[in-house]
């Protein structure tokens, strides 16, 4: 634990950008191929998700996405022992199922923008962005089933589970907004299944394809699910503090939505007047004033659900590590997927 914990601090932003890069070189001209396949009106709409292009097909610089998961892929597979090579396939499978959730996540969220331009829905319609996310779906399972890789089989089936816990976790998220009486277990449950699960299933498959067996995928998963976690932790302290400029959305925006996020929760619960007094907020049917949204930030703040989220968050990567020793006895050979954790957990909120 403790050599992890070093090679960990060792890691810089700038070892998982060129990460991050080097796997958007490799998986960007697959993607695109395997979005060209689509049918042309499902092509277009997932091309403008992806940022290639405009509402039109006029092309654009560039492209949405850090392409975070498929970069776990590749460094799952390395750290088994295995190359990126022969991970590509698995790499654009979960970058597609990814961006099904986002296309259908956005039109039940009612988002109208992602990556600072309208979102699918409201550049072309809520039935195109549904079935075209619908689509996404089934060629990345497709990606997969087609690979005569020996790691293809139990790579679909790891999908397909994946793809079922996320739907659970999205129906959890849309329950918990109409209910008052959200528990914090509760809470971190369907962030598991919605954002943790992706992120294991890619340390898993890729896992599978550097040749690990498995014990090495299981164990591997359950650290992506940890990243997870903690992911899902810092993107709801954005939710409410970040960055309009960066994040793309309005200040809080999930203050506006009256979500349950993480932090909310925590703050809710825990019995203070700060948590009373966000309570009678969100319990309010009116939309929040721009004044009555800085008092709710003051609020979680206040009731400790900030501090409480990073800290947790910090948990979170601990208890990640603790699995990855599991997998991978060689620091050297975890470099990358500690780079890439660190990038995850160390957003700015």
């Amino acid at each position: 634990m403790g050599m992890f914990a070093l090679e960990r601090e060792r890691q810089t932003g700038h070892g998982a950008a060129e990460v991050l890069a080097t796997t958007k070189a490799v998986v960007d001209p697959a993607l695109r191929a395997a979005v060209g396949g689509m049918p042309g009106a499902m092509r277009l709409v997932s091309g403008y998700h992806f940022g290639w292009w405009e509402p039109d097909g006029t092309p654009v610089a560039g492209g949405a996405g850090k392409a975070v998961r498929p970069a776990l892929v590749f460094a799952a597979a390395r750290a088994v022992g295995g190359g990126p090579e022969a991970a590509v396939r698995p790499a654009v499978a979960v970058e597609l199922v990814h961006n099904f959730t986002l296309l259908h996540d956005d039109v039940i969220d009612h988002d109208p923008v992602r990556r600072h331009r309208p979102t699918a829905w409201k550049a072309f319609s809520t039935t195109e962005a549904i079935l075209a996310g619908d689509a996404m779906h089934s060629l990345a399972l497709r990606v997969l089933a087609e690979d005569p890789h020996p790691a293809a089989p139990a790579a679909v089936r790891r999908l397909a589970d994946c793809v079922v816990e996320l739907c659970e976790g999205q129906r959890e998220d849309c329950a918990f907004e109409q209910r008052g009486d959200v528990t914090l277990a509760e809470v971190l449950a369907m962030a598991e299944a919605k954002t943790g699960a992706l992120l294991g299933c890619a340390c898993a498959v890729g896992a599978l394809y550097g040749g690990g067996d498995e014990r090495a995928a299981d164990a591997l998963e359950a650290f992506g699910r940890e990243i997870g976690l903690a992911f899902q932790l810092i993107d709801d302290l954005i939710g409410i503090w970040g960055d309009p400029a960066v994040t793309g959305k309005p200040v809080g925006a999930d203050l506006a939505a009256r979500k349950k996020s993480l932090p909310v929760v925590f703050a809710l619960e825990s019995g203070t007047p700060a948590g009373a007094r966000l309570a009678e907020l969100y319990a309010s049917q009116a939309p929040l004033t721009p004044q009555e949204l800085l008092l709710a930030a003051e609020a979680v703040d206040a009731a400790g659900g900030r501090a409480w989220a990073q800290a947790e968050s910090c948990e979170r990567m601990a208890a990640a590590i603790g699995h990855l020793t599991e997998a991978v006895q060689d620091p050297a050979d975890a470099e990358q997927l500690l780079a890439l954790a660190e990038l995850i957990t160390r957003r700015s909120s």
